[in-house]
């Protein structure tokens, strides 16, 4: 169903209500008949996680498992990508980048751009852009920077504008402006939201991979690639042939997902929180 490391820097979660070689166009080629399962390369395992809206604690014990299962599947080539929206909404977006930050300096971590991010960016110049980021779950992400309620509540747009600019790092402006727009594992494409169903992805606009939600949804056909994607809020993981949606609701739902892929192989990691504790889930696609 649709809806729209470093150990220790996690705050407990608060209660919310809410070689690129070839040409790009080559990748939207039309699809030729299905000749065997989709795969990455081999010797390659990638773990793809969906959206973590500011759940760190979630995203450190998922990060843990997956240190601890890639350890036990033996030699790989391995990569994690982050789908994008590791802010906003959650209780310590702060934490989440500073983890996030930490955990790619210890292994292969590559970051997609997500549109919280591209609204979040854009907060520090725009003030409308500033209105509707706070709208949308932003106000959680500047709270989690350390500032005061009540200075906050206080503060004007203009105001909060220069607030954030001083106490938010620019080692995370910089490293959430630098989240790449999509990614290419074998027959998959890894993308935040989805791509524009009509056009190849050369010409692709940053919108359509950040924002887009029914017109990729929707498409009937196959794409070149089986498309994984995060942005809409399923309550289970998605496969739906052609596309795999993997964004559990994390900052509501308290279940984080990351989708594992080797050879022609999917499974799924999950953390998981029940009753004020993170429990590790393992399953098939």
């Amino acid at each position: 169903m649709r809806s729209a490391g470093v150990p220790g820097l996690c705050r407990a979660p608060l209660t919310t209500t809410e070689p690129m070689l070839r040409s790009l166009s080559q990748l939207f080629r039309s699809p030729a008949p299905a000749a065997h399962a989709p795969r990455v390369p081999e010797d390659q395992r990638w773990y793809v996680i969906g959206d973590i809206h500011g759940r760190c604690d979630l995203f450190e014990a998922l990060a843990a498992a997956i240190d601890a299962d890639d350890l036990s599947a033996g030699q790989a080539d391995t990569t994690v990508v982050l789908l994008g929206d590791l802010i906003d909404r959650g209780p310590d977006s702060a934490g989440a980048i500073a983890f996030a930050r930490g955990w790619q300096r210890r292994r292969a971590v590559r970051v997609l751009a997500g549109n919280h991010e591209e609204m979040f960016l854009e907060s520090f110049e725009d003030t409308e852009m500033l209105r509707h980021f706070l709208r949308h779950g932003g106000r959680e992400t500047v709270l989690s920077y350390g500032i005061d309620r009540t200075r906050y509540n206080a503060l004007s747009l203009e105001e909060l504008q220069a607030e954030m600019a001083r106490i938010v790092p620019a080692g995370d402006r910089d490293f959430l402006a630098a989240g790449e727009e999509w990614i290419e594992a074998g027959d998959y494409l890894l993308v935040h939201a989805g791509v524009n169903p009509l056009l190849p992805l050369g010409e692709q606009q940053r919108s359509d991979l950040l924002w887009i939600r029914n017109r990729f949804l929707d498409h009937p056909d196959a794409f070149s690639h089986v498309v994984v994607h995060g942005h809409t809020i399923f309550d289970a993981v998605e496969d739906a042939g052609t596309r795999i949606g993997i964004d559990t609701g994390a900052y509501r739902s308290g279940r984080l997902t990351a989708l594992v892929l080797e050879g022609s192989a999917r499974r799924i990691i999950q953390a998981v929180e029940r009753e004020g504790a993170i429990a590790i889930e393992h399953s098939g696609v």
